[in-house]
């Protein structure tokens, strides 16, 4: 029939589908192991401040005591400055790493003979993000703070 057009629809045939499917997961199966660990890295920066801010509450309170620190090992707690509405620590920052952080007097075992406490995380982090800590060896996965040494990687 002449004057009549017969227009043809292009689409996309399966190949070129399988093609972009393809190229998508090789790009998912490159980022995502990277985001995993800038999350896994985030969990450990965060760590290591709220052991400082810790660690500064309690120099806070020596000061305030007469250079005494609280007297026994125990959680870290409101109750270990003193109970609600201390003005060292108002509330305990939670590990993002799960668990809790501990604090431990010079009887029971701090990093040097000069140190007066250690404070501990829940010792729960991912290895690999450790690595730029002082004492870090494989398989270790907690942070600790010594109050003459500051931060190390730990057994905890």
């Amino acid at each position: 029939m002449p004057g009549t057009c017969r227009t043809r629809r292009r689409a996309f045939t399966l190949i070129e589908l399988v093609i972009v499917v393809a190229i998508i997961a090789i790009l998912a199966a490159i980022l995502i192991p990277n985001f995993l660990h800038a999350r896994a890295d985030a969990a450990s920066a965060s760590c290591e401040a709220n052991l400082k801010q810790i660690a500064t509450a309690l120099q806070e309170y020596a000061v305030d005591n007469g250079g005494q620190y609280p007297s026994s090992s125990a959680p870290v707690d409101v109750t270990l400055f003193g109970g609600p509405g201390s003005p060292y620590l108002s509330s305990v920052p939670s590990d993002p790493a799960g668990g809790s952080y501990y604090y431990v007097t010079p009887a029971n075992g701090v990093c040097g003979s000069g140190d007066s406490f250690k404070l501990r995380d829940g010792d729960n982090h991912d290895t690999t993000t450790l690595t730029q800590l002082p004492s870090y060896t494989p398989g270790i996965t907690g942070i600790r703070w010594c109050s003459g040494s500051g931060l190390h990687a730990c057994v905890c």
